[in-house]
C-alpha cells in the first residue's frame, strides 16, 4: 500500500503527463517535461509581465503567480536542489493546476467529448496526447499507390487553433462569479465558496487571441502535414497562405509556418527557407461578415435562433439550470441557461487551455453535458449550418476558389507546366469551415434538429464538436494518375477531414475522379455569384430552410 506521499507524488506524475505539448524528443523518454524550445512559450505563470513603467501585457500566458513554474522543477538548470514534497503540492495548488481528488482531476475528460465547438483537437484523435507528431493508424486507401499517382496540389481550409475566451465570455464569467464572490451562494455553500475561491485570470484583454496550446496546435499540425505530403511540403516548393484578418487566424498562420520550417530542417535541411505568399482576406475567410442577406436574416435577426432560445426553456436545460442554482445555492432568478453555458466553457477552457480539470468542471455530469452540447449544436446548425439555405449559399465564393486552384493545377498538368500553386492553405473559423460543410452536403440529418427533439437526435451526424473543433481542417488532394484509362481518368481527387479520409457524398468512397467531384458541385459553383447570392429583397426578409 502506498504511503500518502507516495500516493500524492503519483498523482504529481500523472499530472505532469497530461501536459503532452511540453514534451520534446529529449525528455520524453523518461516522461518530464522540457526545458527549452517549446515549453519556453508554454509555461503556465510566465506571460502577462509588465514592463517597467507599464506596458501591455502579454494575453497568451496566464498570470505570473510568483512561484517557479512547474516545468521549472524537472530541468537541470534550473532545478532546486530539494523540492519537499508540501512546497510542491502548493505550487501545483497555486498555479491551478491540481484540483482535488482523482474524480475531480478527471471530470474535464468526462466532459470533453460534448465541448462542441470549444472541443480540443485531441479529441477526434486521443493518441495525440501521448505524441502531438503522431499519424495514428494507417489510413486504409491513403495516399494513392505512389507508384501510379502523384499529389499535384494541396489545398486546405483550416480552423484556427486554441484561443482564449472572447470579451463578451469573459465578461459574462466575470458577472457569475463575482455573484459568488459576493456571497451569493451563502456561507454554508460548499461548491460555491470554492469557485468563489478560484482565480479569475481571464482578463478581457485576451478576447478571443490565440492562446500558447493553439500556436503548438498548428505547428504540431504543420509538422503531421509535412510527413504525409513530403513531395508537397518540401523545401523550394511554393506555398500561398491566406488569412482571416483576426489575430488568432494571423498567428496561427505564423506558428503553422514556424513548425513546417522546424520540420523541413529536421528532415536535413539547413538554413531552410520556404517561397510564399501571404494575403489577408476576409471576403474570403469570413464570407458571412460580407453577405448582406446573411447578416439581416440571420446575424442580426433576433427571432431567427428561435429554436436555440425555445431549448433554453426546455425541461432538459431547465433541469440542468435548476441543479446548478441548487449547488450553488443561488435564488432561482440569478441563473439562466447562457450563465450555466458559461460556466460549461469555463470548464472547456481549462482544459482545452492549460490541459487541466477545471472547478467550474464539478457542477456538471454527463447528462448536464449532452444537454449542453445539444444548446450549442442547435446554435451552430441554425446560425451556420442547415438551419437557413442562405447559411451554406454564402459559402459559395470559398467553393469557388478551391475548384478555381484545383483547375488552374489540373490544366498546368495537362500542358506539363510546373505547378505554380502546389500548396494553397487558408486560415479562418468554424464559421468559415461549417458552413462550407453544408454546402457540399455534409453531416446533414434526415430530420433537422430542433428545440424538441433532443432525445431523438441522441445519434445525430451533426455534432460540432466532431466536425470543427480546434484547429479543424479540411484538405483537397489532387492527383495525376499515369496509369489512366482515359485523360479523364488522369485527375483523381481525396478529401479528409481533421485528417481522416472524408467519403463523397455521392458515392461513399474515399476516391473520385477530379471530373466528377466538379460536376456534383456543378450547381453551386455555376451559380455562385456572391453579390446576388448575398442581396437583399427589398420587401422583408426571406430566410428559408433548407
Amino acid at each position: 500500500m502506498l504511503t500518502v506521499g507516495e500516493e500524492a507524488f503519483q498523482r504529481l506524475k500523472r499530472h505532469a503527463e497530461r501536459w503532452p505539448f511540453w514534451r520534446r524528443a529529449g525528455n520524453e523518454g523518461r516522461g518530464l517535461p522540457p526545458c527549452r524550445g517549446v515549453a519556453a512559450v508554454l509555461q503556465p505563470g510566465e506571460g502577462n509581465k509588465r514592463e517597467a513603467g507599464g506596458g501591455s501585457e502579454d494575453s497568451r500566458s496566464p498570470p505570473r503567480s510568483g512561484l517557479p513554474s512547474f516545468s521549472a522543477m524537472w530541468c537541470p538548470a534550473t532545478r532546486p536542489r530539494f523540492v519537499p514534497m508540501l512546497q510542491l503540492l502548493l505550487l501545483l495548488l497555486a498555479n491551478g493546476e491540481l484540483q482535488g481528488d482523482a474524480e475531480a482531476a478527471e471530470r474535464a475528460t468526462l466532459l470533453s467529448p460534448f465541448f462542441g465547438t470549444k472541443s480540443r483537437y485531441e479529441e477526434l484523435h486521443p493518441y495525440l496526447l501521448r505524441d502531438p507528431l503522431s499519424l495514428g493508424p494507417p489510413l486504409s486507401g491513403f495516399p494513392l499507390p505512389p507508384a501510379s499517382c502523384t499529389p499535384l496540389q494541396l489545398s486546405a481550409v483550416m480552423r484556427h487553433g486554441t484561443r482564449f475566451p472572447t470579451r463578451k465570455q469573459i465578461e459574462k464569467l466575470a458577472s457569475l462569479h463575482g455573484l459568488l464572490r459576493g456571497g451569493g451562494g451563502g456561507k454554508r455553500c460548499s461548491v460555491a465558496e470554492r469557485l468563489a475561491r478560484w482565480e479569475m485570470w481571464y482578463q478581457p484583454s485576451m478576447d478571443g487571441k490565440l492562446a500558447p496550446k493553439g500556436f503548438s496546435d498548428m505547428g504540431m499540425l504543420a509538422k503531421r502535414l509535412a510527413s504525409r505530403f513530403p513531395s508537397l511540403l518540401a523545401p523550394g516548393r511554393r506555398l500561398a497562405f491566406t488569412s482571416s484578418s483576426k489575430h488568432r487566424c494571423v498567428d496561427s498562420s505564423k506558428a503553422f509556418r514556424e513548425g513546417l520550417r522546424e520540420a523541413l530542417m529536421s528532415g536535413g535541411g539547413k538554413n531552410v527557407t520556404l517561397t510564399e505568399t501571404f494575403e489577408i482576406n476576409d471576403k474570403l475567410m469570413r464570407f458571412f461578415d460580407h453577405c448582406e442577406k446573411f447578416v439581416r436574416d440571420v446575424e442580426d435577426n433576433d427571432t431567427a435562433m428561435h429554436e436555440v432560445d425555445a431549448f433554453k426553456e426546455s425541461p432538459e436545460m431547465m433541469k440542468v439550470v435548476n441543479k446548478t442554482t441548487h449547488t450553488l445555492c443561488l435564488p432561482a432568478e440569478d441563473l439562466n441557461a447562457d450563465l450555466v453555458q458559461v460556466a460549461f466553457f469555463t470548464c472547456s477552457f481549462g482544459l482545452s487551455i492549460k490541459n487541466i480539470s477545471s472547478p467550474w468542471c464539478s457542477l456538471f455530469n454527463k447528462e448536464d453535458a449532452k444537454a449542453l452540447e445539444y444548446l450549442n449544436d442547435l446554435k451552430q446548425y441554425w446560425k451556420r449550418a442547415y438551419g437557413y439555405n442562405i447559411n451554406s449559399q454564402s459559402s459559395c465564393i470559398l467553393l469557388q476558389d478551391i475548384f478555381k486552384n484545383l483547375d488552374k493545377a489540373v490544366s498546368e498538368s495537362k500542358r506539363s507546366k510546373p505547378i505554380s500553386s502546389p500548396v494553397i492553405i487558408q486560415f479562418g473559423h468554424a464559421e468559415t469551415l461549417q458552413p462550407l460543410l453544408s454546402l457540399m452536403g455534409y453531416f446533414k440529418d434526415k430530420v433537422p434538429l430542433n428545440a424538441r427533439n433532443y432525445r431523438s437526435q441522441s445519434k445525430r451526424k451533426f455534432r460540432s464538436g466532431r466536425i470543427v473543433p480546434y484547429a479543424a481542417n479540411l484538405l483537397f488532394v489532387l492527383y495525376h494518375c499515369d496509369q489512366a484509362r482515359s485523360p479523364k481518368d488522369e485527375y483523381k481527387v481525396q478529401i479528409l477531414l481533421n485528417e481522416k479520409l472524408l467519403p463523397f457524398t455521392y458515392s461513399g468512397k474515399t476516391v473520385s475522379l477530379y471530373t466528377k467531384l466538379k460536376n456534383h458541385y456543378k450547381y453551386s459553383l455555376q451559380n455562385c455569384e456572391f453579390a446576388k447570392v448575398c442581396s437583399i429583397k427589398k420587401n422583408g426578409t426571406s430566410i428559408k430552410l433548407l
